[in-house]
This record gives structure tokens, sequence and C-alpha cells, in this order.
């Protein structure tokens, strides 16, 4: 019955779409993903997709919808509106007002100053990354200085945080709340605390200066907004045994804070070269301590997340190489517990990108790896892309986890050999 109604669905907004004279397109994908290794070739994956865009535009404004169906396997049918918004021009400015999407920055598969946008993470980092990016109901205005010189504000009066993964789902994290008690007191989570309500108090605000001159493309922004992931809180209940408190009940409050950041990006070319880099300044994230007993086992600390990124090109190859490092400021050797984000002062990541394609461009071979030099883990992401036609595009590729801990290492059991056939309309 789902089925004929994603039909039903598609041939409706089909019909109304052309019967308005709207501009219609989009597209289905089919995607299969099976386990790989250890004797295990289960299909992890089976996943019909169809997203659809419907817009019009004018001399004075536009509109865009922008539904996204996904059907898992066969009783698992779920809607995303990833868009809706209404754009109006004027002669030195624009609005943008409704549910969109922003991107920010010039790094590649990392989020920096990329950070308006709230992630979707309910298949980790393993989908296009623009449909990890969730959508935020904001308004948007777009001042232009001159032509080369663009001011933009942003005002989100509704908070969206990072979408996780369902608890059995295979990309479900590893829990990064757990006190290594000796006695392994039972733990609770507490979910009072975890909604932040829509209001004018409530809202984020984003500002950024972008600039494209002959010698460089540069952006500065601001920030002011919830940390779209939450800290985890935590409270222990003790007994009293032989004069000694032990614990009894371990209490995980996840709660949003408030975050200030300020940064910027840039890219330039030199020679046969584009360097990229882009950096924020974060203030008074709220860390987990190794002390659950201090302040609800969280403390304050400042941070800096930065990239440099290269981008050259050899016997049509084009290659792409970023070192990213996440360092603390006023970090306390022990203070902080280690996570699968943090372990220590500092945090190195490096991402490296192979990209060959030929046959006219319709034949397309990459090679992408994220490495954590912190924990010895990575992901990497071989795949063959092949246009077999202006409406019919087909993909195969590979998702390898190393390591055993870490961000990626968590996930060595989903190594994956996958394909996507994609169908455009």
């Amino acid at each position: 019955m789902k089925k004929y109604f994603v039909i039903l669905f598609a041939v409706v907004l089909t019909g109304g779409a052309f019967a308005q004279g709207l501009e219609f397109n989009g597209f289905a994908r089919y995607y299969y993903g099976f386990k790989a290794g250890n004797g295990n070739n289960d299909l992890a994956i089976s996943q019909t997709t169809f997203n659809f865009n419907v817009q019009k535009t004018t001399d004075f404004g536009a509109v865009k919808v922008n539904p996204m169906l996904y059907f898992n396997g066969s009783d698992s049918l779920s809607l995303f509106l990833r868009e809706a918004y209404i754009d109006m021009y004027f002669q030195n400015f624009d609005l943008r007002i409704g549910k969109q999407q922003v991107i920010w920055g010039k790094a590649d598969g990392v989020f920096i100053t990329d950070i308006v946008s709230p992630k979707n993470l309910h298949e980790f980092l393993l989908p296009e990354f623009d449909e990890i990016r969730e959508g935020i109901t904001a308004v948007k205005f777009d001042y232009y200085v001159t032509d080369n010189h663009t001011i933009e504000a942003i005002w989100s009066p509704v908070f969206n945080p990072t979408v996780y993964p369902s608890r059995n789902s295979m990309w479900a994290p590893k829990q990064d709340f757990v006190v290594p008690f000796p006695n392994k007191p039972p733990i609770v989570i507490d979910h009072s605390k975890e909604y932040v309500k829509p209001s004018l108090k409530n809202s984020e605000f984003f500002l950024k200066y972008s600039a494209l001159t002959s010698a460089i493309d540069f952006e500065i922004m601001g920030a002011y907004m919830w940390d779209d992931d939450p800290a985890l809180g935590k409270a222990v209940d003790c007994n009293i045994l032989n004069g000694h408190p032990v614990p009894a009940k371990v209490t995980v409050t996840p709660e949003f804070h408030r975050l200030s950041l300020a940064g910027g990006s840039f890219s330039t070319t030199l020679g046969p070269f584009v360097l990229r880099g882009e950096a924020a300044y974060y203030f008074g994230k709220e860390f987990q301590t190794t002390n659950p007993a201090v302040n609800q086992g969280l403390v304050k600390k400042d941070y800096i997340h930065y990239l440099l990124g290269l981008d050259f090109t050899v016997w049509d190859v084009k290659f792409s190489g970023q070192f990213i490092q996440k360092a603390i400021t006023n970090y306390k050797a022990g203070e902080l517990l280690e996570t699968k984000m943090y372990k220590g002062q500092y945090n190195n990541m490096a991402t490296f990108l192979a990209h060959y394609s030929c046959l006219n461009e319709t034949l397309t071979f990459e090679y992408f790896m994220y490495y954590d030099f912190n924990y010895d883990d990575a992901l990497i992401r071989p795949r063959i892309l092949y246009d077999y036609s202006d409406s019919i595009n087909l993909q195969f590729g590979a998702n390898i986890f190393t390591g055993s801990k870490g961000m990626f290492g968590q996930y060595d059991k989903n190594d994956m050999i996958y394909a996507k056939v994609y169908y455009n309309f």
C-alpha cells in the first residue's frame, strides 16, 4: 500500500506542477548496501528515495518546495521537507523566508564555519552532503555592497539540533556518557532539558561578509547560536559503604547550551595550486570532565577548529588534501573525559581526495579518505560514477572503516559495498 502511496504522491505532484506552470525536477534513487568482511554479506541498506524540486521564478522573486521521500526496506516510509521558502528580490538586497539550507565555508567533508544548517547523521557521514545538511526555518538577508562584496545575515527563531540515528540503527554511536566507576552503577537518561522552546530569546543569529577579488576569495563570519550537540551533564547518587561514598546511580541529562563563535575562510591561487583555509573560534563550549561531581560533570572551554587545504591537478587527476585540527584552550591534563571527538588538547585529522574523469567526463573514479591521527582510525570511500545517459546515473562504491576506537573506528564492523542507481527528471 505504501508503494502505491509513493507513486500516487509523485503523479499528483507532477501533474499539479505542470498545471501551474512551475519548474519541476528531481530524481528517483535506488540504493543497496551489503556488509562486507567477517563472513557477513547481509543486506544492510535497501532504500528507495524520491526527491522533488518544485520552483517558480519571476523577476521579483521565487518560490521553492523540496520534499524527499525515503522508503527503507518493506515497511518504513519517511517524508522530509528539506526546503520550502519564498525569495524576494530588491535592487540591492534579497530576502529568503522559510525553511532553507545554508552552506558556508571552503572545507570539503568537514564542518567548521559551515554551522548554520545542522547535520542529519542518521547514516553517519555517508549520504551526499546536501542531504546531511538539514534545512532551518529562518529569514536570510543578503545585501550586495558591490557585485563582489556581500553581507549575509540570518535570523532563526527555531532551533534544530543534530539528528542522530535511532538506538537500533547500525550507525548508532557508541555512548560517550559512560562514567568509569569500578562498580558500574546503572545509568539513567533524563530527557527533560533537551527541548529549546522557539522564541525571540532563544533565536539564533548568523552574520557573514564575503568578498571575491582578483587575488583572493574570503569570508568573515560570526554567530550566536545553540550548540547543535547536547552536553551530557551527570549527577551521581551515592550510598555510604564503610564510611565511603559508593556511586549507586548516574543520571545523565542531555542539554543544549549557547555558543558564540567567530571565524572565516579563504581560497587563493598559487600557480598551479589552490590554497584553502578555514577557521572558527568557539567561545564557551561545554566539555565533559573526568569528575562528574563538579558542575554536573561539565566545564566550559574555548577551542579553535581550523583547516588548511591544497588542491592541484597532475595528469588530469585532481588531488585535494586537508589538515584539520581542534585545539582546546586553557587545557589541563586529565581534566576532560575522553570521547570519540576529543582526546587530549589537540585533535588532528586529515582528508585526501583523488578524482579522475574520462570518456567525455561520463566515467569518474574517486577515492576519498578521512584519517584521525589521535585514534589511528579512518574512513576510506572509493567509488565509480557512470553517466549512462542524461537521465540515468550509476554509482558503485565501498565504505571501509579502520581502527577500533574514535569517530570512524567505532563502525569497524560496518564495512560495506554499495550500488546506487539515479533516474533524473
